[in-house]
Parts: C-alpha cells; sequence; structure tokens
C-alpha cells in the first residue's frame, strides 16, 4: 500500500479538543486535580538502558546480544528489514522462550519516505490432518485443560517465520542472506552468558526438564536451572543457521531438518500430533494489505487478519477518538475508566469476527467505519462500568454468523523495531506462543504450539466460531506491530510488544501515551499497565495505577491487581533525529548510530 494513497481511504473522524473536552464536561469527567499514575518499581521489573537518541538508525530489541546484532547490520550499511533478520537469529538463541526459527511472526515494513507500507504473515499454519475439530476437547465434549494441550506435538503449526523473513529480505533486503546469520553463528558456537530473565524463565517452567533434549539443554548436569552467567553453546542451532544461510528457508522446511521436526511432533511422549513432511513443504508465507485508520491528525497502521491485533487496536482508538484524552492525566481513574471501557468494546467485536480471513468473512472496512465507531463510543458511561460489552453489528457482517471465542493467548513473544539510515522501518512480532512453545526441541531450537491459539470449541449454540481449528488455517493472533504517520505522509513511530492477548492493550496504552500525552518513548513504555479484554480490569502490582483499585470498583469494575510484563519497543522519528524506548520489564536495549 502507498502511503499517499491512504489519504483516499481514510476519514478522519477527529474532533477539536474543545468539542471533546466539552463532551466530556457535558457528562461528567473532571478533568482537573487527576493522579499523575507515575510508574513505580516492580519486583519483576529489569533494567533497561535509558532513553537514548540517535542521528541516523536506531534499533530496539528484547536483548543486548540482538541489539547488537542487528546494529552490526545497519553499521555495514544493512537495511531495517536485514538488521530484524539477524537480530531475530540471535533472539532464538539468547531469548528462546520468547521466539525463534520454529516459530512464526508478523512484519509491518515501510519502504521509506513517499514509499510503500507492506505487511507480512509468517503465522504458522495447521496440519492437512487436522480436519478434526474435536481434537482438543476431552470424550465428553468439553474442552480439555489447556496446560494439558500446549505441550508436545499437537499443539505445533508449520513454524512460518523464516520463509516470511526470506520473503522479505528478497523485497527489502540489502545485505547477502548468508550476512545476515553470522551474529546468531558466532554466538552459538562461541557461547552466551545466560541472561538473568532466561534463567528465571527456566526455573519456572521446570517441566522442561522432563523432555530429554530441552531438558539437556536447559538445566546442568546436576539438574538444576541455568544460572544467570552461565556459559551456554548451541552447536546444533549453528549448524541449522548455516543450512539457512546457505539454501534459505528450504533448509528448514524440506530435507534432514523437516524430517526430525515432522519425527519429534508424531513420535512425542506427550500428545502426538499431525504434523507431515507435506504440511512444511506447501508453507507459504503472505504479503498482506495492511489496516490504516485515522486517529485523530495522524494516521495508524498495522497487521490484518489473521492477527487480530491490529484491527482492534485500530477499533480502540476509533472509538476514543471520540473524546479528549489530552485532557486527561496518564494513569488517572477517569483515563483507565475510559481506556478499559473502549477495550471491552472492541474485545467484544474480536472475539465475533476476527480470525484467518481466508477461511472467515472478517468485515475489516465495517469493523473500522467512523460511524460505527461513533456508535460504539457513545455505549460508555463515564461514570459506570458496563461490565460485559456486547458485541456491534459492523456494517458488511453478519452478527449471527459466527460465536464468540476466547481461546487464551499465553504471554510469552518478543518483539523489536528498526529505522535504518534511509529512513526504512521495521516493526516486527515474533512468537512460539507460551514460554519454550511445546518444550519439543529439534536441531537446537524449540517449536512452537501456536495451535492453542485456536478455538478448543469449533460450535457454541449451533454457530461455528470463526477460529476454530481447520486445515491449513493460521490461528488468531494478538500480535500488533504498528506504524504511525503524520498528515504529510512522515513515519512518526514504531512501537509493538509481546503479551498474548494483552499485546493489544499494551500498545494502545503506549500509542496513547506518545500521541495524546506526548510522551517520548522511553517514559511511554514505562508506564504502569491496565488491562481490560473483556473482563477484569487488570492493574500492575507495585505501581501506582494498584491504588485506583477502590475507585475503579466503586465504578462498578472487578479488579485484579498483577504482574502485567509487556516487552514494548518504540521509536520516534523526529526533524532532529531518532529517540528510542525499551520496556524496563524485560531486558531490551536500544542500539543507534
Amino acid at each position: 500500500m502507498n502511503i499517499a494513497g491512504l489519504r483516499a481511504i481514510i476519514k478522519f473522524t477527529e474532533r477539536s479538543a474543545a468539542t471533546n473536552c466539552a463532551r466530556l464536561l457535558a457528562i461528567g469527567v473532571l478533568v482537573s486535580g487527576l493522579s499523575s499514575g507515575l510508574p513505580a518499581a516492580a519486583e519483576d521489573l529489569q533494567p533497561s538502558d535509558p532513553a537514548m537518541s540517535a542521528e541516523k538508525a536506531m534499533v530496539a530489541t528484547a536483548n543486548p546480544h540482538a541489539s547488537a546484532a542487528a546494529l552490526e547490520m545497519l553499521k555495514a550499511g544493512g537495511s531495517a528489514l536485514d538488521a530484524a533478520v539477524a537480530a531475530q537469529m540471535v533472539l532464538g538463541l539468547v531469548e528462546p522462550q520468547s521466539s525463534g526459527i520454529g516459530g512464526g511472526g508478523f512484519l509491518l515494513h515501510y519502504d521509506g519516505p513517499g514509499s510503500a507500507l507492506t505487511s507480512y504473515d509468517g503465522r504458522e499454519t495447521a496440519p492437512a490432518a487436522a480436519a478434526d475439530p474435536s481434537m482438543f476437547l476431552q470424550a465428553d465434549g468439553t474442552p480439555r485443560g489447556w496446560p494439558d494441550v500446549a505441550k508436545g506435538g499437537q499443539p505445533v503449526g508449520v513454524p512460518g517465520v523464516v520463509a516470511m523473513l526470506e520473503a522479505a529480505h528478497r523485497a527489502h533486503g540489502v545485505l547477502p542472506w548468508a550476512t545476515l546469520f553470522e551474529p546468531a553463528i558466532r554466538l552459538a558456537e562461541a557461547g552466551f552468558d545466560v541472561s538473568p530473565r532466561l534463567s528465571k524463565m527456566i526455573t519456572r517452567n521446570a517441566e522442561l526438564a522432563d523432555y530429554e533434549v530441552a531438558g539437556d539443554y536447559f538445566f546442568r548436569s546436576d539438574g538444576t536451572p541455568l544460572q544467570p552467567g552461565d556459559r551456554l553453546t548451541n552447536l546444533a542451532y549453528g549448524q541449522t543457521l548455516r543450512a539457512i544461510a546457505a539454501d534459505g528457508a528450504s533448509a528448514l522446511l524440506t530435507g534432514e531438518i523437516a524430517r526430525d521436526i515432522v519425527q519429534a511432533v508424531r513420535r512425542s511422549a506427550v500428545n502426538p500430533g499431525l504434523l507431515s513432511e507435506q504440511d512444511l513443504a506447501r508453507y507459504r508465507p503472505y504479503e498482506r494489505t495492511p489496516v490504516c485508520n485515522g486517529y485523530r491528525q495522524w494516521i495508524v497502521c498495522g497487521m490484518g487478519p489473521p492477527t487480530s491485533g491490529g484491527l482492534t487496536v485500530l477499533q480502540i482508538l476509533g472509538i476514543l477518538s471520540h473524546f479528549d484524552l489530552a485532557a486527561l492525566e496518564p494513569g488517572s481513574m477517569e483515563a483507565v475508566h475510559l481506556i478499559s471501557e473502549a477495550s471491552r468494546l472492541a474485545y467484544a467485536d474480536r472475539a465475533r469476527f476476527m480470525a484467518d480471513s481466508d477461511f472467515v468473512d472478517v468485515p475489516v472496512v465495517g469493523l473500522l467505519d467512523p460511524a460505527y465507531l461513533e456508535a460504539r463510543a457513545r455505549l460508555i458511561d463515564l461514570t459506570r462500568s458496563m461490565g460485559k460489552a456486547p458485541h456491534g453489528a459492523p456494517p458488511g457482517s453478519d452478527a449471527r454468523a459466527y460465536a464468540a471465542d476466547a481461546s487464551p493467548e499465553l504471554p510469552s513473544t518478543s518483539h523489536l523495531v528498526v529505522v535504518d539510515a534511509a529512513g526504512n522501518a521495521v516493526s516486527f512480532t515474533t512468537s512460539v506462543e507460551r514460554a519454550f512453545g511445546s518444550r519439543l526441541m529439534v536441531h537446537g531450537f524449540l517449536l512452537n504450539n501456536q495451535l492453542t491459539d485456536f478455538s478448543f470449541v469449533a460450535e457454541q449454540d449451533g454457530r461455528a466460531v470463526a477460529n476454530r481449528i481447520e486445515p491449513g488455517k493460521r490461528p488468531r493472533s494478538s500480535m500488533s506491530p504498528m506504524l504511525v504517520f503524520d498528515r504529510h505522509d512522515n513515519l512518526l513511530l514504531a512501537v509493538g510488544s509481546p503479551g498474548g492477548s494483552r499485546i493489544i492493550t499494551f500498545v494502545t496504552q503506549a500509542l496513547i501515551a506518545m500521541l495524546d500525552w506526548d510522551l517520548d518513548p522511553q517514559p511511554a513504555v514505562a508506564l504502569p499497565h491496565h488491562v481490560n479484554r473483556g473482563g477484569a480490569t487488570e492493574l500492575e502490582i507495585d505501581t501506582a495505577i494498584a491504588d485506583l483499585a477502590p475507585a475503579l470498583e466503586a465504578m462498578g469494575h472487578e479488579i485484579k491487581i498483577q504482574a502485567l510484563t509487556s516487552g514494548l519497543h518504540a521509536i520516534r522519528v523526529t526533524p532532529n533525529g531518532l529517540i528510542g524506548g525499551a520496556d524496563p520489564r524485560r531486558e531490551g536495549t536500544i542500539n543507534g548510530y
């Protein structure tokens, strides 16, 4: 999609600040004397590099080794896409609990000033043999427990991230494909120090020790989990990367590695699966049309189906465009309530309408229709929570066609952003689903468990669930890589996050912080979190925002106070250079020059 062409298809719904403020005051919102909601340290938070700026190019990833690899490519004259590939290969080594070549992802690419915006779908696919919609049910027809289903061979989908990156590199790469693998190969063969987060995640997932290959890799010889600072090499991963560097994605999806993936899945002692060599060989990444919509004076763009992320973020923003958020303080009770109520409405539509658009008719245009979103905004009572939000009837949809789905998405994913010296940009979210995926490890990398992102129930009340499992289908996701442009088509922001189905709210709040509240990326990504996915309003533990619980409960919110570990990364493009932000809750770092 050409950025200039967005002007023809986007109807801006912005209102003046005076009009919005008048509406807020008319229905009783107090916009003075609000709490500041400044972030406070939580036990789970990890230190991050301070906000930094750069003149020409910048990258922010979830691990210092990955950021260094990406910067190495940028300084060698590589593109943003080159840097993203190098970073992903390193992340699969040093942060294997979150992403890797055995998983999938979504990538948004901007080809520089005045050029095209493209999105790439590397989501996993269900095996051709996955024709039985009851595969995740017990004998009595009730859903199996998620922890029981999410391990072993059955939940493994065809990994798509390498094929996707290869396709994107053909279009946007500058450096040779093989060059992009050199940092990860060096690190795999020379070894790296286990980070505190990796050690903590191994400890939290002690059942890894029950899986022979993963247990031998992630635990010491005495059976204890690897500790921070332990030296870890992965020669098998280095060999796999050498094969992919030489032969591309076909080295992973055909031949010896593919055969071993299939054997690991089908012969798994836990939940043997249905994956075949034909499934792997048939995999194709897709170039998709991005979803974009106006938000006040900006154009916000994301990924469309099969992820629900872009559409749901844009729906929340479209609903909130009818309120003057700039008049509210970050972390105030009024802001938390308003954003929570808009999120309820968008998540209700997500559950009903969003899935793989190659299999179901997703009403993309209707879900973003300005009149429809304005009508949804009118359902918000600024003095009282609506509780469970109803789904809507967006133009072009049949609200009776599908039943609602609430399939779980667990928070183990990674995100990175890159802007290169030519102005090209990447926002890329990548995942193996839950921490350490299926637990099955082959040729030095973990296999995903993404099929558990499908609905376990294929129909309800006589209606099909849009996100039910079907052969070759891609499970619905919440991954939300986003890019933001101004009215003159200039790139302003690149942002995204891990976090399972909470990704949508993490990214939305970061966008509001940087657009409505004009915060720089670092303070924006460090703000305390609040999440509503259609049920309880979750407040981040050990932050100032948790103190709002009594006031929000008085407004009818059900409250849960808990850890909300995002992994936001953001880059702001300014006339004077680039400003980055890395989430303090994880081990992210920002590099640039």
